[in-house]
Formats: C-alpha cells, sequence, structure tokens
C-alpha cells in the first residue's frame, strides 16, 4: 500500500477497471511525466500499460474486468472486496488527484465514498449520458470535481449541471492504428499471399468474449464456404488471451492470436476486412480504415433491463457520431452467423461497399481532436490544473 511522503513528487492514483482504460491510463501516465520532468508518482489498478508505466498496482485489473448482470452477481463478493481496498488506499495514500478512468459502476462508487476526503476527483471518459439516463450528468456532478470528456459535444452535457468537463481529445488518434504494415505481419506470421485475411475482435471481458466466440465460430465457418483460404487474425488483450486461445485453437480455419499493439496494427493493414465486438475498437478499426462488421450481446435480463433507457439510435461510436450506420451493427437477436457472414462478406467482396466505408471512415480522426492538440498532453495538463490549480511542475 502507498503511503503519503513528504518532500517527494506527487502521487496521482489511478482506477482503470480494464482495458480500454489500461491504454487511457498509460497515455495519461505518460503526458504527466513528460509534464513534470517524470518527477511524478503512481498507484492504483491499471493493466500491463499502466504497469510498463510505473505504477504501483493495488490488484490485478482483471478482478474488475466483468460486465452484465449475472456476471456481476457471481464476481459480487470479490467486486466489493475490490472496492473496499480501493477507498482505503486512497485514504491512507491521500494523493494529488484520484482518477477513475471509464468503468463508471465501480469508479463511481469508490468517487462518491471519497467526496469529503479532500482529494481532487476527476473521471476519465464522460457517461453517454446522451445515449442513455441521461439523470446521471446531474448525480455525478454531485461528487466529482473534473471530468475528461473524449468526444467534442459532451462538455455541455455536465456543465450546464455545475460539474467542469474538458474535451481532450481521444487517445487513439495518438495511435499508430492507421500504420501499420501489412506485409510485415504476413511474412511475420507465414500467411500466404494469396489467403483471404480476416480480423476478429471478440471483446476485452469474459462475459463478451464468451457469448460472441460461439457465434463467431459459426460465421466462420460460413465464411469458409465463401473464401476456402480464409485465415483469422484475433488480437487480444491479457485478461482473456487464454480464453481466446482455448477456445479458437479448435477452429476450422488458420487462427493467428496477435499480441502487442505494433503487431495489432499490422493485422488491420494486412486484413480485408474485421468482425468486431462493439466498443472503443470501433475506433480504432476507423482510424485503420478498415471496413467493419460491429456484433454485440448481452444477456436477455440484463437487456430487458436497460433497453428502456437506451436513448440512442447506434451501438457503435463511430456510428454515434456520425448519426448513421456507417459500420453495419448486429446486436442481439440480430447477432446471427448467417447475418454476420453475409455482410462481411459483402464487405471483402464488393469493392462499391468498402469503398464507401473507407470514405465514409476518413474523417474520423479530426473529429476526434487530431491535428488540434495531443490528447494525453491536453489530459496532463487538465489533471494537474485540477490537482494542483496554482502551482507549475517544477514546484508541486
Amino acid at each position: 500500500m502507498v503511503e503519503p511522503e513528504k518532500n517527494k513528487s506527487p502521487l496521482f492514483f489511478l482506477v482503470a477497471g480494464e482495458a480500454s482504460g489500461d491504454y487511457l491510463g498509460a497515455d495519461l501516465m505518460r503526458g504527466l511525466k513528460k509534464k513534470t520532468s517524470g518527477r511524478v508518482r503512481f498507484a492504483g489498478v491499471g493493466g500491463p500499460r499502466m504497469e510498463a508505466e510505473g505504477i504501483e498496482l493495488l490488484f490485478p485489473q482483471a478482478d474488475l474486468a466483468h460486465m452484465g448482470l449475472f456476471e456481476l452477481i457471481r464476481h459480487l463478493p470479490l467486486l466489493v472486496r475490490r472496492l473496499r481496498e480501493t477507498k482505503e488506499a486512497v485514504k491512507v495514500a491521500h494523493p494529488a488527484a484520484l482518477i477513475t478512468i471509464d468503468s463508471p459502476d465501480f469508479s463511481f462508487r469508490v468517487a462518491r465514498a471519497l467526496k469529503r476526503q479532500g482529494i481532487p476527483l476527476i473521471h476519465y471518459v464522460a457517461p453517454t449520458v446522451w445515449a442513455w439516463r441521461a439523470g446521471r450528468a446531474r448525480k455525478i456532478a454531485q461528487f466529482l470535481d473534473h471530468l475528461l470528456a473524449l468526444l467534442p459535444f459532451e462538455p455541455p452535457y455536465f456543465t450546464r449541471e455545475g460539474l467542469p468537463c474538458t474535451f481532450v481529445g481521444h487517445p487513439l488518434i495518438e495511435s499508430n492504428a492507421g500504420r501499420g504494415d501489412g506485409a510485415r505481419f504476413r511474412r511475420a506470421f507465414d500467411v500466404a499471399e494469396e489467403a483471404t485475411f480476416l480480423c476478429v475482435l471478440p471483446g476485452s471481458r469474459m462475459g463478451e468474449v464468451s457469448r460472441l466466440l460461439p457465434v463467431f465460430r459459426e460465421t466462420i465457418l460460413l465464411l469458409r464456404e465463401r473464401f476456402p483460404k480464409l485465415e483469422i487474425a484475433v488480437p487480444v488483450v491479457e485478461t482473456v488471451a487464454s480464453m481466446i486461445e482455448k477456445e479458437t485453437a479448435a477452429w476450422p480455419v488458420p487462427v493467428h492470436l496477435v499480441r502487442g499493439d505494433e503487431a495489432k496494427y499490422d493485422a488491420y493493414a494486412a486484413c480485408r476486412a474485421a468482425l468486431a465486438c462493439s466498443g472503443t475498437v470501433s475506433i480504432e478499426l476507423a482510424l485503420a480504415a478498415l471496413p467493419t462488421v460491429i456484433a454485440y450481446k448481452m444477456g436477455r435480463l440484463t437487456v430487458a433491463l436497460y433497453r428502456p433507457f437506451i436513448k440512442a439510435r447506434f451501438a457503435t461510436l463511430v456510428n454515434i457520431m456520425q448519426d448513421r450506420a456507417v459500420m453495419p451493427e448486429f446486436l442481439q437477436e440480430n447477432c446471427t452467423p448467417e447475418k454476420l457472414a453475409f455482410a462481411v462478406g459483402t464487405l471483402m467482396e464488393d469493392e462499391t461497399s468498402r469503398a464507401v466505408m473507407k470514405k465514409d471512415l476518413a474523417g474520423i480522426a479530426s473529429w476526434l481532436g487530431r491535428g488540434a492538440f495531443t490528447p494525453s498532453d491536453k489530459a496532463a495538463e487538465t489533471v494537474w490544473r485540477v490537482a494542483f490549480p496554482e502551482k507549475e511542475p517544477s514546484c508541486p
């Protein structure tokens, strides 16, 4: 457990409950280290990227990577224990600021419990109040001190409730998602030049992976009839890597598991199309200009509970941004092997469909802030300003 130390570099406590948060947290840590010339410390919860940047971990990020009503109930005792441990660790460390990253169910419970501890409470990734449960903006304004938004239209939803909110841009625009080397990937994985290559991304949470992989397997069986030389690239995150490796080992086509960002971006460049779980990865695939079909499934009871509150027409961020189905979505009862195979097959074969989607994806980067500022720098600057409103990094 990290304890406060006088005359030491400032300590920031970060809590990232899932893989996408690990990316955000690592970028923010790099931004803060850059701003302070390395005179900064980190503690909390994160994944391998945040660990590589120097965070002192309280417990493994995988303990929080659960979604869906029944999955949460099954892991409730562990989650309750981790919640208590996190709150106590923050109180003891008394950091310059607590930065919770996405995972609002866990993050907001931590932040709410620490409201009167004299610690600035910052949340990274604005809740999607524009999509469902608009009343959340008013509720979180009661305990958060600042919110960092990834999308340019989000701040007004929160500032009108009295919660300061800064658009910092989407960190994926700093990535090399559109700069991969397809030829390098084919050489590294010994993929024949004539192979038809499909990228499959079943998600980063145990629940969504377990629901989507069987559907994806049947989809690939159908696609193999249409594309006899089909091969699959599956980028994985460590939280679900062993599950995906076990399940795909019996797939009837060559499957290449991909680890690391460079290999993943090379895979995007090598592939003809992608079949992906709805989530942040849609932004990455858009930046790579890779024609993509989106799929998603949740438990029936979870859907029944949430559906009445959903306002957005689409589930995928790229489609929400453009207010139209740029990437075809197949959700819940529409997420069937037959529908997915037809949509993916069309994007792999039909040059007109491919060209239309690529054109639609071309403007995503500038819309998210590319060319205006660097998201990690702006996020770090905002965090520092909230934690130390009257101090420069040279005098923490």
